[in-house]
């Protein structure tokens, strides 16, 4: 809206009315004295034709044209300005007498087709007024005496048509007009003048009001309104003037009351300031004793773990021995109740990291079929024995190669999938993994865990994820439990950026779900299982059990099988088959045996029959294939442990290939690049088995000397390493003209998102996560050798696959053979290597934890884990690893003190554990 000013209102509002009042009047009077004036005219004509009318009515009835001419010829000279032609026309519409011959005298003629009118009647032409009057006969004599041939009386004996001139007018409608309008313009003139004297007297006191208001605002409240002002105004003057000196007044007031509220407020800080010293003495106490209440927790739950491992592990050392049922039974019982203590200790100390902000995920690369694959075989045997089915569904569409923690997903799916299990009676566990989205190289994972349990009651179900609080908390309650587990599984999917839920009727079972944010993998080297040897082969699957054989026939529509399901061994069809994959229902409780005869005769089916077992019958799987069973696998079946036996069954019909590939080295000089001895050993000893030439260099700076000297066709490069990084090596290297197109392996144990574009601008081509595995590392080797025959996956390590260790484990002899390669001198030799290292790293602990805070402590746990990752020592490991992350983040060597104390606490472990090994 238009912000005008006070003198153009005022303006406005003066003149529009005067204006709109003044034009209206003028329309109005011009208006009316124009028509008057054409009225009059046309009265004047009426006047003028109507007596002619009456006498003209003697000649008409006796044709007199002279008398009616003299008549008319009189009335137009009398009445010349304004009357143009007269003429009279007889009954049949012909002229009779006319006053000006010039004139066209058609134009005063009516139409032919017209008959006279009956009254007078006005027509408008132009500038032109025609008037038209009837001549009627009265029968009307002047001698009054009886007139023989005159027409009868009422009868029209013609018409008189006068034709009247506007123009005589018109200059006096225009002098009207004018006239009006300099009417008018004279009213505007005198109605400015008035605004104008109004404005003067009103908008400058106004004005001066408004300054003076504008100065006070400004502070100036010593200004003041002067002038002399009439009426209204001279009271807003003087009330604008008491203002301000109010205004002065409370300003002093104000002033007054600042200064007195300062010198409180200073007073109040002071005592602020002691407050905060106190507070400031308050919190070092609580941290203190926060820390203390950490060092306590972390310290006995090491006493407790460290007297519970003992237990455990003699325990299992005596169930070794030849014991009585009873003894077996009292023993089973105590490492069950042990593995329980153990279990708890583990949650509440997972929960108080939680709720201090101290749990710290990882980001490493890893096999997401083999991550969950490890976790359904650990909780097979306990759902097994309860007679429950339980199934592993992941949709072809999930990517495998992912970046995330393993240990803290599987400590998630494991908390669920357990839970599960525990409150399970009958039925079935099934575990339903599916992509939600993927883009930007990250892929959003759903599972869920569905159940045919006893349910959760709906009035507890909303304080189910509540800390210490169970579904089942009645005094008689049948399962154990801390009432963490859910807890720390809904804050560990809440850091992997997802989010978990869940749905429950009373017996009717369970279904929980969650989804998290995973890094896509795009550096991984490919090592999935070759299948093409497959096309053309036809497969009978039998499984009972409809979610489990979803499950399996999933698996294999990624291979070129031909499959043919069955749910039992009577409704298959008797054919033969090239592969028959038979899986027993976990309610099958005797012995297994080849005499068995559904076994016999599937035997005389296939060339190939591979058993799909519970738990309880893998006793009899080494007798199985003695008797003439190609492979058996432990339920549930997943692609991690199907594949690779499909493909070595195909592979082990070509012996000739299997041998040569066994003694057939790659011609390759590969070059690898540690800074600690036992990666560097453990490097070399897997390469010497598959190269031919191996060079190992203990720094970057020998790496470079070592490349200029000769031809290299791999390099395998550590990325962390003093004085010169692997990345610095790279491009080093890379700049020598005989090196330029040598391919460059990162090994790292921290391939986290983002470090990929890093690595490619460095030069790398590729990397491996640590700790090496050989197939992976035969993949990637393979994958740098054109034309080299490539061997199916599983050829390089047939049955080797070993679940991961718990992470609580403190040596694990099996975990230990896997990393070296299932070489036991090797694995002694790295597990040596350990043991020699453990007192410096001691050393430097131990001094940090006295307070001289030395120098290099990241390092020297960087090459300790490094060291972990070859030696089976998961526990040790999983402490290296969280220590180095928390270190490189920044956080204070002296806030980690309990993590440290359980560092040097492990050490021990590891010492006492490995002298006993090796001895």
């Amino acid at each position: 809206m238009t912000n005008y000013s006070l003198r153009a209102r005022m303006m406005i509002l003066i003149l529009a009315p005067t204006l709109m009042i003044g034009l209206l009047l003028s329309i109005f009077f011009v208006v009316h004295r124009y028509n008057d004036l054409q009225r009059q005219l046309e009265d004047s004509g009426a006047n003028i034709i109507e007596p002619l009318a009456v006498a003209s009515e003697y000649g008409m009835s006796f044709h007199s044209r002279e008398s009616i001419r003299q008549l008319v010829s009189v009335l137009h000279r009398r009445h010349s300005d304004i009357v143009r032609a007269i003429s009279v026309f007889d009954e049949n519409n012909k002229l009779f007498v006319t006053s000006n011959y010039q004139l066209n005298a058609s134009a005063l003629k009516l139409p032919n087709n017209e008959k006279p009118p009956h009254s007078l009647s006005i027509t408008r032409y132009g500038d032109s007024i025609i008037l038209r009057t009837p001549i009627i006969s009265e029968s009307y004599s002047p001698d009054e005496s009886e007139v023989t041939d005159a027409k009868p009386a009422g009868n029209t004996l013609g018409y008189v048509a006068i034709e009247l001139d506007l123009k005589s007018v018109r200059l006096q409608q225009y002098r009207e007009i004018f006239i009006s309008t300099l009417m008018m313009l004279f009213c505007v003139g005198i109605a400015m003048l008035f605004a104008y004297r109004l404005m003067r007297d009103v908008t400058g006191p106004i004005r001066n009001m408004v300054n003076t208001v504008d100065r006070i605002r400004r502070g100036q409240l010593d200004s003041r309104v002067e002038g002399f002002m009439l009426g209204e105004l001279d009271m807003l003057k003087n009330g604008i003037n008491s203002m301000a000196m109010s205004l002065t007044a409370y300003h002093e007031e104000m002033q007054h009351n600042i200064d007195q509220a300062t010198s409180d407020l200073r007073e109040t800080l002071e005592q602020m300031e002691i407050q905060n010293v106190e507070l400031d003495l308050a919190k070092k106490r609580a941290q203190e004793a926060a820390r203390i209440k950490s060092e306590f927790l972390a310290n006995m739950s090491h006493e407790l773990r460290t007297p519970l491992n003992g237990v455990i592990g003699f325990t299992r050392l005596t169930l070794k021995t030849d014991l009585n049922a009873t003894q077996r039974d009292h023993l089973h019982t105590i490492e069950r109740s042990a593995n329980n203590l153990l279990t708890i200790i583990n949650d509440v100390l997972d929960f108080s990291k939680l709720e201090a902000g101290k749990l710290i995920l990882e980001s490493i690369p890893f096999p997401l079929r083999n991550t969950l694959d490890e976790v359904v075989t650990l909780l097979a045997h306990s759902a097994h024995d309860k007679g429950l089915e339980l199934t592993l569904h992941i949709k072809n569409d999930v990517p495998d190669n992912v970046i995330g923690d393993p240990l803290r997903l599987q400590q998630v799916v494991t908390n669920l999938v357990g839970n599960a299990i525990k409150f399970t009676e009958s039925g079935n566990i099934d575990l339903v993994v599916e992509k939600r989205s993927q883009g930007n190289n990250k892929v959003q994972v759903e599972m869920r865990i569905h159940d045919t349990g006893i349910g959760i009651p709906e009035q507890e179900q909303s304080r189910l994820f509540q800390a210490f609080r169970q579904a089942d908390a009645s005094i008689s309650r049948r399962h154990g439990g801390t009432g963490l587990g859910l807890v720390i599984t809904q804050k560990l999917v809440s850091e992997m950026g997802g989010d978990i839920s869940f749905h429950s009727q009373p017996n009717q079972g369970s279904t929980f779900w969650f989804y998290i944010n995973l890094d896509l993998n795009s550096n991984a080297v490919l090592d999935g299982y070759s299948t093409e040897n497959l096309a053309g082969k036809r497969i009978a699957y039998i499984e009972q059990n409809a979610t489990a054989a979803q499950s399996t026939l999933n698996i294999l529509a990624n291979t070129p099988l031909e499959v043919i399901y069955s749910p039992t061994f009577m409704t298959l069809a008797e054919a033969h088959y090239d592969i028959m994959l038979f899986g027993l229902p976990v309610a099958f409780r005797d012995s297994l045996s080849i005499a068995n005869p559904k076994l016999a005769k599937a035997v005389t089916m296939t060339d190939c029959l591979i058993l799909a077992l519970p738990s309880h019958c893998q006793v009899d799987a080494e007798s199985l294939k003695k008797e003439g069973v190609a492979g058996c696998l432990l339920k549930p079946v997943t692609s991690t442990r199907l594949l690779p036996l499909l493909a070595e069954h195909t592979f082990n019909a070509n012996p000739a290939l299997v041998d040569s590939l066994e003694n057939k080295k790659l011609p390759l000089t590969v070059m690898a690049v540690d800074d600690n001895p036992a990666n560097l050993k453990l490097i070399g000893a897997l390469l010497e088995d598959h190269v031919q030439s191996v060079e190992l260099c203990g720094s970057g700076a020998q790496a470079i000397e070592r490349a200029k000297q000769m031809q290299i066709d791999i390099i395998l490069m550590d990325i962390q390493m003093p004085e010169m990084d692997g990345i610095r090596a790279c491009e080093l290297i890379r700049q020598m003209p005989h090196h330029q197109q040598t391919p460059v392996i990162a090994v790292t144990a921290h391939a986290m998102a983002g470090q990929k574009e890093k690595l490619l601008s460095a030069g790398m081509n590729d990397y491996l996560a640590k700790p090496i595995e050989e197939k992976k590392l035969y993949s990637l080797l393979m994958r740098y050798q054109p034309g080299a025959i490539t061997a199916p996956a599983s050829v390089a390590n047939v049955e080797t696959t070993v679940p991961t260790s718990p992470q609580n484990q403190t040596l694990d002899w099996a975990l230990a053979l896997q990393q070296a390669a299932n070489k036991p001198d090797l694995a002694r030799d790295m597990l040596q290597m350990l043991l020699a290292f453990l007192p410096e790293v001691r050393n430097k602990v131990e001094e940090q934890l006295v307070g001289e805070n030395p120098e290099g402590l990241v390092d020297i746990i960087h090459k300790l884990h490094g060291s972990c990752s070859y030696s089976g020592v998961p526990k040790l490991k999983s402490l290296c690893r969280q220590l180095e992350h928390e270190l490189r983040c920044g956080v204070k060597p002296e806030d980690l003190e309990p993590e440290l104390l359980e560092l040097l606490d492990e050490m021990n472990n590891v010492s006492k554990e490995a002298q006993r090994m090796l001895s």
